[in-house]
């Protein structure tokens, strides 16, 4: 049995949104929810850790904001989080604690956990990245396919999601390697790692490697 339950893939004291995705099984379920949980959670956050520049807009006074990045909400961006130069923030976007979205990264209906870092000329779109996930410069979400159908994940089962737009489901601490494609309904299972330059498509379980065209691998203890 694939192990791609919420459960499975995150630690959820790691992420404001714990409760709309515990509410969920799969995490997919909670692509359509986000832009309803960021405005729900933005009327809780405190006044005086945040600041409220713009309608359906949070950010927490500790972080660090570029200039020239571009933020629309429903937004928020949690506390000690850098946002570099030419972020381009596209609204549905719960940003955690300790997160690095970098210069010209393309964050849109997604959710980070804390300690995310997207740091280099990333796309992330209708995903969810866990805590202490990274992507490498040049990797990205593909979250539409070419023939414009809902999304299958390809498992040892094949899971209809239901949903035209669905990026990639990052697990705890996934590492995904410099210009790699996470293509539509790509899942990545806890500590797995993707080599640079790898094509993704489905489901990797746990403590794997994918590397590239040679397959994947278990990761040795």
């Amino acid at each position: 049995m694939d192990a791609i339950k919420v459960r499975d893939l995150y630690d959820l004291t790691h992420t404001r949104a714990a409760e709309m995705l515990g509410a969920c099984e799969y995490p997919w379920e909670a692509l359509g929810k986000i832009k309803a949980t960021v405005l729900a959670i933005g009327q809780t956050l405190d006044p005086e850790t945040y600041d409220h520049p713009q309608e359906g807009v949070w950010i927490a006074k500790s972080a660090s904001i570029a200039p020239t990045a571009s933020i629309t909400g429903p937004c928020i961006i949690g506390e000690r989080t850098e946002v570099r130069p030419g972020a381009f923030l596209r609204g549905s976007i719960l940003v955690g604690d300790g997160c690095v979205v970098g210069n010209s990264t393309e964050l849109k209906n997604c959710i980070l956990f804390d300690g995310v870092q997207v740091p280099h000329y990333n796309y992330v779109g209708d995903s969810i990245l866990g805590h202490l996930a990274h992507m490498g410069a040049g990797a990205i979400t593909s979250n539409v396919k070419g023939d414009k159908k809902l999304v299958v994940v390809h498992g040892e089962e094949n899971y209809e999601t239901g949903v035209k737009k669905f990026g990639a489901m990052l697990g705890d601490r996934a590492e995904i390697g410099c210009n790699s494609v996470l293509n539509p309904g790509t899942v990545i299972g806890r500590d797995s790692q993707v080599y640079p330059l790898s094509c993704v498509r489905g489901v990797v379980p746990a403590r794997c490697i994918v590397k590239g065209e040679r397959g994947v691998f278990k990761k040795h203890d």
